[in-house]
């Protein structure tokens, strides 16, 4: 069973969740002082640049606010930010310890909606979640939950919807381009083949002719 992962849905919930532990007097007494326009809103205006970690910190709730993000990622926004490696690695770490960073509940919410959404076969996940930096162990148990028989079942789905759009053209060319749509969301030659040719015959076409063509190169 895919586990999934409820991501917070304002910073505000993201703030609580990482530590945001500053009292609500506190809070009350600041906002106070800003909204009066006194004194201690000026001095806080021109106060000290924040430390990197601050800096860090902000970054990460913001990008985070919306969508999850893989530790990669995060790393990659932080360094072109020029927030310093010490600095970003101590948030980061951070993260991953209260659970706004968790890259196996990425990659499974990434197989699933994508699996399901765009029909992309487990090749084809492995390598968009390898882009995204996710471990290669962390893959492995993502696209593992997608079994042979569902992956055909989703290439079936795929041909069913396309071959409509290939009527009229001949036998050489439907098998290709059906096949060849099979091959770029990642299913591999023998399955993408099967599905297709199936398809096929049962609209009538020729098994033994059809036999005659292979699928090209991905």
């Amino acid at each position: 069973m895919t586990r999934r992962t409820e991501w917070p849905g304002s910073e505000d919930d993201i703030n609580s969740a990482a530590g945001d532990t500053e009292p609500r007097q506190g809070r009350r007494g600041r906002q106070g002082r800003e909204n009066s326009g006194g004194p201690d809103s000026s001095r806080a205006e021109s106060g000290p640049p924040r430390m990197p970690e601050e800096q860090a910190r902000a970054i990460c709730l913001r990008l985070l606010t919306g969508n999850p993000r893989t530790r990669k990622q995060l790393g990659d926004a932080l360094r072109q930010r020029g927030i310093p490696e010490e600095a970003a690695e101590e948030v980061l770490s951070r993260f991953e310890e209260v659970g706004l960073i968790d890259d196996a509940a990425f990659a499974d919410a990434w197989v699933e909606s994508r699996h399901h959404g765009r029909g992309l076969a487990r090749r084809a996940l492995a390598r968009e979640l390898r882009t995204k930096g996710v471990d290669s162990a962390l893959i492995d148990v993502a696209v593992g939950r997608l079994d042979s028989e569902q992956e055909e079942s989703t290439a079936r789905e795929l041909v069913d919807r396309k071959l409509r759009s290939t009527r009229g053209l001949d036998r050489e060319k439907r098998l290709r381009r059906l096949a060849g749509m099979l091959a770029r969301k990642g299913y591999p030659e023998g399955l993408a083949l099967r599905v297709v040719k199936q398809a096929l015959e049962e609209e009538g076409e020729d098994p033994d002719l059809l036999e005659e063509h292979y699928l090209p190169d991905a």
